[in-house]
């Protein structure tokens, strides 16, 4: 029996759920659409809002109520995803028990008549819950970007038309103001803030928008492996990393295969003015089947068709200075 069997077999044996199990129950959300509008994606935008906020600290335990910071949130969220659809948090919030990973506990005063607004939603819930090893998952930040990652590929683009819109909420989301005045206050003596920057959101759309832009293809080996285009085999990398400058533009980014990915975030290769490959010295390989890295030196990268999204050369220039490194 393979590993991964294994694993699945000891998940369904003691009653937990796996990361791959919950990535399919995000990817087959139960939602409604007409031709007209379109889908309805209520459930996907309540699921980004609590995940952003978990991962940004304002859900500090597996109890979400239906406080002012989530109401924000899921608003910010429906604003720039320009749903066709009214939005508002007490749509999703009860619907979404339907799932069956997330649990409403109710006041003791609850009518049992569908909250019809936000306020009424606040009066008849104490909070909801997810299963526990699903907020384990989200807490940590590898399983946190798979589930964020199926969300947006599943929910908000489904062909290569539809996925230019990505590229244009990406641009929204980086030019955003942050409105970092807006106050979060768990209690009276404890205040957090929201920072937008942080979001979530800003950096799943980024990564889709640069590997769209890059069609699918790592620009350092020209490697392309696709299922769909909701799973392929590259990832949308950083050239000034986004912890130190929260800089989500296009022209920051560059499609790397997951091998290239982590060797250009440590130096061992980076890339001229010219957009050729500059190999270090400072490293050992061995790659019996492949080509090694040190044969891409002088070799120029992959770009993209439009000349708006070619890698900024200051951001290489920052690279060089950097991280890259050289005996």
């Amino acid at each position: 029996m393979s590993n991964n069997l294994k694993n699945k077999s000891n998940n369904q044996a003691d009653g937990k759920r796996s990361l791959a199990e919950y990535c399919e129950r995000f990817a087959e959300l139960n939602v409604s659409s007409n031709k007209q509008r379109g889908t309805a994606q209520y459930k996907p935008i309540l699921l980004l809002s609590v995940i952003d906020s978990i991962a940004q600290g304002f859900i500090l335990d597996n109890k979400i109520a239906v406080s002012e910071d989530l109401i924000d949130t899921f608003n910010r969220y429906w604003k720039l995803l320009n749903s066709e659809y009214e939005g508002g948090l007490h749509y999703p919030f009860l619907h979404l028990q339907s799932e069956g990973f997330w649990h409403i506990t109710f006041k003791p005063e609850f009518n049992g008549l569908q909250p019809k607004t936000t306020n009424k939603l606040k009066q008849a819930v104490d909070y909801a819950s997810l299963d526990n090893e699903l907020f384990e998952l989200i807490q940590n930040p590898v399983s946190r970007q798979a589930l964020v990652d199926t969300l947006i590929a599943v929910w908000f683009s489904y062909s290569k038309k539809q996925i230019e819109d990505v590229i244009s909420i990406n641009n929204k989301l980086q030019s955003s103001k942050d409105e970092s005045n807006i106050s979060y206050s768990k209690d009276s003596s404890q205040e957090k803030r929201f920072y937008f920057k942080k979001s979530i959101l800003r950096n799943a759309f980024f990564r889709k928008a640069v590997v769209h832009v890059y069609d699918y293809k790592c620009a350092f080996c020209k490697l392309k492996v696709t299922r769909s285009l909701k799973q392929n085999i590259v990832d949308g990398a950083h050239i000034k990393p986004l912890a130190q400058f929260y800089d989500n533009r296009i022209d920051n980014g560059i499609s790397f295969c997951k091998n290239h990915h982590w060797a250009f975030d440590n130096g061992l290769f980076t890339i001229d003015n010219e957009y050729k490959i500059i190999v270090s010295n400072d490293f050992q390989e061995e790659s019996p089947h492949s080509r090694t890295i040190r044969e891409f030196h002088g070799e120029a990268i992959l770009l993209p068709n439009s000349t708006e999204y070619l890698p900024r050369v200051e951001a290489l220039q920052w690279h060089r200075k950097n991280v890259f490194r050289n005996k």
